[in-house]
């Protein structure tokens, strides 16, 4: 860099390096315009020609209302298929896997969940989805209550549906019916996500059954839309 490089372009490598340097992660937010500002001791005007340098470059992107946010590794794919597990799938996409539990608790199911898994109680898992720490999905995991007592400590323990249902004595379980509808975040859900207030996010609603065709899950998961690719995957045999 030359001294003769305009203010913005210096602001603009410094930030670059520092984004570079992971000290804004994916998905983090810039200081404001005014925390700029006063950093660099220039006004908004040049402080807002090198945030387009950034946002021209693909380092950042910009939310109404919310603010500059480092710009997000390209959509992870989330395949669809029969079997469908969350650890596998991002792993396969070349990030760590890891699961927050926000609630685990046992309750009247309401009608819809009731319908699907043909009973008056149930055992409800939820939590946050992250791929390299960054939260990828919501997820509402639901369980006849009847039919598996203890999972609710083994879902507590193991964070795992798959290894908790094992446990349950259901080696296998594939996906029944999947449906896909486009929605928006608002409230907590957009907080949970952390993405902004209207950004786009994927709901799915599925059913899941063990070997006999008995529903052993109802899951409902919200996706974070710039952050993952839903995929339909073949069936597999």
């Amino acid at each position: 860099m030359t001294k003769s490089a305009p203010v913005w372009r210096m602001i603009a490598e410094t930030l670059r390096s520092e984004i570079g340097a992971g000290l804004y992660p994916e998905g983090a937010k810039l200081p404001t315009e005014a925390g700029l500002s006063a950093r660099f001791g220039v006004n908004r005007h040049t402080v807002r020609h090198a945030l387009s340098d950034l946002a021209g470059a693909g380092l950042t992107v910009s939310r109404r209302g919310a603010g500059v946010f480092v710009a997000a590794a390209p959509p992870a794919d989330y395949a669809l298929g029969r079997r469908v597990r969350f650890q596998q799938n991002v792993s396969a996409s070349g990030r760590t896997p890891s699961r927050e539990v926000i609630r685990i608790e046992t309750r009247p199911a309401t009608k819809t969940e009731a319908g699907v898994l043909g009973t008056d109680q149930v055992h409800v898992f939820e939590g946050i989805s992250l791929g390299d720490a960054l939260p990828l999905s919501l997820f509402r995991s639901v369980f006849p209550a009847k039919r598996f007592p203890a999972l609710p400590e083994a879902l507590g323990r193991l964070k795992s549906v798959t290894a908790a249902l094992a446990e349950m004595g259901v080696a296998d379980y594939t996906r029944a019916s999947t449906r896909i509808a486009a929605k928006i975040a608002r409230g907590p859900r957009a907080g949970l996500l952390k993405v902004a207030e209207g950004a786009p996010i994927l709901r799915t609603e599925a059913v899941n059954v063990d070997s006999d065709g008995q529903p052993v899950e109802y899951g409902i998961s919200w996706f974070a839309g710039d952050r993952v690719a839903l995929t339909v995957a073949p069936d597999e045999n």
